[in-house]
């Protein structure tokens, strides 16, 4: 039989989907901390769109870069929320956040360029740049920093071969956000070696002691793409729903793109997202309220076990310091915690080598799962 290409082939599973299937497999309750799956239900709202659209019977082609009312609002949110312009014809609904991903990658990458992606960072923005036979050169977030990005270390990583920077604000897996000066700074960088930047923003809806700050706010030069998705902030992970916001100059080709990638997200998903951002945010409210509570309680009890952690000032992850129970070998502790304690949790090396001796818990679990989760992790 004919060979797989060999990126395709050699394309490394994501660590969390091992830990994913063997929880799955077990015979035994998990508190499942792995997974960063909303608690929440979509709002009532939301669900009726969809609904009613099917009943209405909107199962035709949509056009490529979505229905225009969705389009529309899409910009006035990032125009008023997100704080930078941005016009309907910039817009591209896609199918999930992941694919606003590979979509943007798709548009800029040719075989061999490298891409700076986030250490530790979510994995499937090296799995999306190998993928489209690129390089992802990972850059370094440290505890001395505060997991955030040092730009005089990012310059040593540059080459002639370098085509871009992902960036991740609020963090999956570590929580952090970026303040103004680091948003400024990254973008400056990209400016000086006319590199484009990927802006990850999927959770641009939950920080808790500052606002958001998105990079397109200071890309003077259209070099930002900035992504988004419906999945988190609206409970939709299963409707697939996100979004591209892309420079005037370059949104054509994206939209045109699509075509030849998805045709469309699905009619039905695409009203529900409508309604999302037209209707009520009492939810949204509730459920970054609930994160902070959780986040605090979780806090209390670490602090109280003794165990180092980063606290996080965004998304709904938190990341533990596990170093003196893992013997050097984090992904293998966590299986053994699965095992013996029950208790599923992100290896820090499914977020890259940085990772090593840390791990990812997900504020997104139920409260009394994850405060119990958290007991079981910390405890002799």
């Amino acid at each position: 039989m004919p060979l797989l290409a060999s990126h395709a082939s050699s394309m490394p599973r994501s660590g969390i989907r091992r830990i994913m299937d063997l929880a799955w497999a077990s015979a035994d309750p998990v508190i499942g901390l792995h997974v960063g799956e909303p608690s929440f239900s979509t709002p009532e709202h939301v669900r009726d769109a969809a609904a009613d659209a099917l009943a209405r019977g909107e199962t035709k082609y949509v056009p490529n870069p979505g229905i225009p009312a969705l389009r529309e609002a899409i910009a006035d949110k990032v125009t008023s929320r997100n704080g930078f312009p941005a016009l309907p014809e910039q817009v591209v609904v896609t199918a999930g956040g992941m694919q606003a991903i590979s979509l943007a990658l798709t548009a800029i990458l040719t075989t061999g360029d490298e891409v700076l992606v986030p250490d530790p960072g979510w994995p499937n923005f090296d799995m999306a740049v190998r993928l489209l036979q690129g390089t992802p050169v990972r850059y370094p977030l440290t505890p001395e920093r505060d997991f955030l990005p040092d730009v005089e270390r990012l310059e040593d990583l540059v080459t002639d071969r370098t085509r871009a920077i992902v960036v991740n604000s609020p963090s999956n897996p570590l929580g952090t956000v970026f303040t103004e000066a680091i948003a400024e700074q990254l973008v400056r960088f990209a400016d000086r070696h006319d590199l484009w930047v990927l802006s990850d923003e999927c959770y641009d809806a939950f920080t808790f002691e500052a606002p958001h700050v998105s990079p397109a706010r200071w890309d003077e030069q259209d070099r930002v793409l900035s992504l988004f998705s419906f999945s988190k902030t609206y409970a939709m992970t299963g409707m697939r729903v996100g979004y591209l916001v892309a420079p005037e100059s370059v949104a054509p080709a994206t939209a045109k793109m699509q075509e030849a990638i998805l045709a469309c997200v699905n009619a039905p998903a695409q009203r529900a997202a409508l309604a999302a951002l037209q209707g009520p945010q009492d939810s949204v409210e509730h459920m970054r309220a609930t994160y902070r509570e959780r986040r605090d309680r979780a806090v209390e009890l670490l602090e109280g076990e003794g165990t180092r952690y980063l606290r996080p000032r965004g998304s709904f992850y938190l990341w533990l310091d596990v170093h003196d129970h893992t013997d050097g070998d984090v992904a293998n502790w966590a299986l053994d915690l699965l095992r013996r304690r029950h208790v599923a949790v992100a290896p820090g090396t499914a977020f890259g080598p940085a990772g090593e001796g840390w791990i990812r818990t997900s504020l997104a679990t139920d409260t009394d799962q994850l405060l119990e989760g958290l007991a079981r992790i910390t405890k002799p």
